[in-house]
């Protein structure tokens, strides 16, 4: 049991990278997803969706709800499902150029996340971010889950870029996450296996 242990506590933390759904996830929240890990550690992991633009919800409706106001000149940024869990609650994940006066966790060197209103006041303003994306909702894994879905096939991970996490073209995120790994998706397979 102490080896065991042990081996959990030297895994890497999947902290700052992407987790690409495999092709056989049988999760329709999580099929061709894209995911940016916001934390891992033994406790368990959390990361937001980075592919998968809302369709019912427009930045301009969160700000109208809010009551916020929004400047002159600032342009919408997309509404992103984060994933299942509290999709209440808004992530933005952006640029490390921003930092909140408080809640801004520095994920990586140039990624950080905000989960307050600041950052969405600030965005509104035009004096937030110089790149961001909003989630409602994210993705949560308890202790040991995610390793064991990942040893069972279902994603895939790698360092994440910021062209990726941050790029327009959602549609296109899970194929460039694969090729950004060498792998053409047109060759992964749909089911999983060992050798």
């Amino acid at each position: 049991m102490n080896s065991l242990r042990r081996m959990k506590a030297q895994e890497p933390s999947l902290t700052g990278k992407l987790l690409i759904a495999m092709p056989a996830m049988d999760d329709p929240r999580f099929a061709h997803s894209v995911i940016y890990m916001c934390a891992h550690s033994e406790d368990g992991g959390m990361g937001l969706i980075v592919n998968k633009p809302q369709t019912e919800v427009q930045f301009s409706d969160l700000l109208d709800q809010l009551e916020i106001e929004k400047a002159s000149g600032v342009r919408d940024i997309r509404v992103h499902f984060g994933g299942p869990v509290d999709q209440s609650r808004g992530f933005v994940l952006h640029s490390s150029d921003y930092k909140a006066a408080v809640g801004t966790l520095n994920v990586a060197q140039d990624i950080s996340m905000s989960a307050t209103l600041d950052v969405i006041e600030d965005i509104a303003k035009g004096t937030g971010p110089d790149t961001s994306l909003l989630a409602l909702g994210y993705a949560g894994w308890g202790p040991g889950q995610l390793e064991s879905e990942i040893a069972h096939n279902g994603w895939l991970t790698c360092e994440a870029r910021s062209d990726i996490v941050f790029g327009r073209a959602n549609e296109h995120k899970w194929t460039a996450a694969l090729k950004h790994m060498g792998i053409d998706p047109i060759l992964l397979s749909d089911t999983a296996g060992r050798a």
